[in-house]
Order: C-alpha cells, then sequence, then structure tokens
C-alpha cells in the first residue's frame, strides 16, 4: 500500500499531463495512446501481472477491427491496451469523466464516454469518427464488470455499428484478471492473466438485423476461452 499508491500515483499523473498536453496539438490522441500504453505496462509491472497472450497472429498491424472482450476487472483495461499493438479507443460510461485526469485524459485523447441511460446520435457521430481515422474500438458488450468470471449477455448496439461500419470483430477473451484485482477492492493481487484473441468475423454482408445474432455469436466464441473458477485454462483460439 505505502509503496504502490504513491509509484502509482506518479505515473499516473505525469503520464496523464503529458496525455492532456498532447491533446492540444491534435493528433486525435495518438500520442495520448501512447501514454496510455506506457501507463499500461508501468501498472502491470509495478503489481506484478504477467500477461499470456494468445492468438495475436490472427490480426493484422495496421489494420480496424471493433475488439469486443468480456469485462473481469477495471485491470482489463491496461492488460489490453499493453498487449494489443494498436491505436485503440475506449467506449466508457459516462461516470469515468468524473475522475482526475483519467477522465480528462478520456474526454481529450479521443475516447468516447457515453451516458448509458442516453446514449444519443452524438455518442454514435463520434465512434463513426474515430474508426473512419483508422483508430481500433476496444468494447466491453457485457456493460459492466462481472463479479464471478461469468459473461452477462452482449448489448447488440456496438454491433449495429460494426455491421454499418463494415469492420470486421475481433472476440477477445481475458481471464484471470478479477483474481488480480476484485470489484469494489482497493487490493492488488500480483498474478498472471491469460489474454485470447480469436478470429476476426466479417461483417461485410450483414445488416442491422443480423447484430443480435452476432452479438450472440462474439458472446460464445469469448465463453470458449474464459475460466470462471481459476485464473488459468481455456481453449485455443477460434
Amino acid at each position: 500500500m505505502f509503496f504502490l499508491i504513491p509509484a502509482i500515483g506518479v505515473y499516473t499523473l505525469v503520464l496523464g499531463v503529458l496525455s492532456l498536453g498532447s491533446s492540444v496539438f491534435g493528433g486525435y490522441g495518438d500520442f495520448g495512446h501512447r501514454c496510455a500504453r506506457a501507463w499500461s505496462w508501468l501498472i502491470l509491472a509495478t503489481t506484478g501481472v504477467d500477461v499470456d497472450v494468445h492468438g495475436r497472429e490472427l490480426v493484422t498491424p495496421g489494420e480496424v477491427y471493433v475488439f469486443t472482450s468480456n469485462h473481469q476487472s477495471i485491470y482489463d483495461i491496461p492488460i489490453i491496451f499493453w498487449s494489443l499493438p494498436f491505436q485503440l479507443r475506449i467506449i466508457a460510461k459516462a461516470s469515468l469523466g468524473r475522475f482526475p485526469v483519467l477522465g480528462w485524459h478520456l474526454a481529450r485523447t479521443g475516447h468516447v464516454l457515453v451516458d448509458r441511460s442516453r446514449p444519443g446520435t452524438e455518442a454514435f457521430r463520434r465512434i463513426t469518427t474515430i474508426m473512419a481515422r483508422g483508430r481500433s474500438l476496444i468494447v466491453f458488450p457485457e456493460g459492466t464488470r462481472s463479479i464471478d468470471g461469468r459473461l452477462r449477455r452482449f448489448k447488440k448496439a456496438i454491433f449495429v455499428l460494426a455491421i454499418e461500419a463494415g469492420l470486421p470483430v475481433v472476440p477477445v477473451s481475458v481471464t484471470g484478471s478479477r483474481h488480480v484485482m476484485r470489484r469494489g477492492w482497493l487490493m492488488t493481487c500480483p498474478g498472471q492473466v491469460k489474454l485470447t484473441l480469436h478470429r476476426p468475423i466479417a461483417t461485410t454482408g450483414l445488416s442491422r438485423d443480423d447484430a443480435a445474432d452476432l452479438a450472440e455469436r462474439v458472446q460464445r466464441i469469448v465463453e470458449t476461452a474464459v475460466d470462471c473458477d481459476g485464473p488459468d485454462g481455456g481453449e485455443a483460439p477460434e
């Protein structure tokens, strides 16, 4: 506690200020993303979290994807940002915008904060703009973190967007992060986390009416490599 909290606070503040400062000069948040990756690596290294990545060869660097992941812990964000070599933008709940540094960083560097009770067309417009600029999205279709590791029903809204944009969807399975930092806890535990990238699913030829089926398909794939009982296990990427 006496070491981790001050250390995390220092590099969160430093990298946050650098990221915010870069937003003044534009760049669509690209430098901010590099700061976020550095922050993610420091978070994982400081707290003793090792990430074992599977299926990275299934995606092509430079392509634009909609990465759809299960959500076990707040640690999922640094785990994914550090593990995926893509310019990523997240769709997050609006309440994160109230956090000092983190909220400012998200709002100023191209991420999208959405009020779940009234998402509105402005959020969809911003998301479409992000993808048109060649940045990939990372979304958590469950909408909230799981307590026991079991997946909640994937919401279909983001899949409608992926279909309309004609972008491939990449299912992502994260296992073990809930044991690193449980929901509602401030304490972290060193551990091994497994991140599995599954084969991209093309959305060309699909319509809005197919969004619910696509959401169910992606959820089933993600679930194949999610272990609800422990940090290990899972199946090979589909």
